[in-house]
């Protein structure tokens, strides 16, 4: 049976407890075993291929001027340095582990494990493939293109997580106001000020995003300020269920530091900045189209 999303938020709502024991309570029968074993799959996959020989390694990465169905899979579970590989495992870990809480606890564990397969499966050839678009001599290696994809999917979890936990009635197809926010302050970190062009660039995109959310959130009849005041008070309110909502609007806010560097030279190569914000994008728009038209709508 499939319920609508307010009735089903106020439903829960009045089940919770004001000590937070209510979000543990839902936590605890909504984890499964086998989704655990997943998630807790991949760094353990991560840690197993980086203790393959150097030369193994290197040869599973994606040769730009020379790319092979193979390695366009491959190369986003390899590492060649120890650092490399614990920045992303970490930010996996951070990643999946909110967003799978978040889903978990919103009723949307089936849409986080499908957007996790597809992401873990079909963005690494998805990404190879785009990153042809900027031809180089180089290769191309790492986690960090799907990491960036769960952190463009967890506005979305958020926002499910904020109708069914904090704001009972918000509605899921506000999300692009988001979406258009964080990308002008993806512009703004990802192109910093400099002499050589004044920082014209990062500075108009983050405008542009920021305007662009604005009329966005217009068009759709929704007031900015109102909206995180009720979400302020809402979250004040709630215990547990309030901390949760902050820790994941923390990492959706934070994490794009962690992918858009403002100096992305890093000891023995360059942070690709490009899959990082083709990560993000896509893992945004596909499952936000199938949340608005309630693909996933749980019961």
């Amino acid at each position: 049976m499939t319920a609508s999303s307010t009735q089903r938020s106020d439903e829960t709502g009045a089940n919770r407890s004001a000590d937070g024991s209510g979000l543990r309570r839902d936590l605890a029968a909504g984890i499964r075993l086998a989704d655990v074993l997943v998630l807790a799959a991949v760094p353990a996959l991560l840690g197993a291929v980086f203790t393959l020989p150097e030369s193994t390694r290197r040869s599973l990465a994606f040769a730009y001027t020379d790319p092979t169905l193979l390695t366009a899979f491959t190369a986003h579970y390899v590492h060649l340095a120890p650092g490399h590989l614990a920045g992303n495992v970490a930010g996996y870990v951070l990643l999946a582990g909110a967003g799978y809480a978040l889903a978990v606890a919103a009723g949307y564990r089936r849409f986080f494990m499908i957007a996790l397969a597809t992401f873990l499966l079909a963005f690494p050839f998805v990404l190879s493939a785009l990153n042809l678009a900027v031809p180089r001599n180089a290769i191309g290696f790492g986690f960090s293109g799907i990491n960036m994809a769960l952190s463009g999917l967890l506005p979305l979890l958020l926002g499910a997580y904020a109708r069914e936990r904090i704001v009972p009635g918000a509605s899921i197809r506000a999300l692009p106001a988001v979406f258009f926010g964080l990308v002008g302050w993806i512009a703004l970190l990802a192109l910093p000020l400099s002499a050589a062009d004044l920082g014209v660039a990062g500075i108009a995109t983050g405008v542009a995003g920021a305007l662009l959310a604005v009329l966005y959130a217009s068009s759709a009849g929704i007031s900015i300020r109102a909206s995180a005041a009720d979400i302020a008070r809402a979250v004040a309110s709630r215990p547990g269920d309030g901390e949760l909502f902050v820790v994941g609007a923390i990492l959706v806010v934070g994490y794009p530091v962690v992918g858009f560097p403002t100096d992305p030279a890093v000891a023995g190569g360059v942070v690709n900045l490009y899959v990082h914000f083709l990560g993000f994008c896509l893992a945004f728009i596909g499952p936000f189209a199938l949340l608005a038209t309630g693909t996933f709508e749980e019961g």
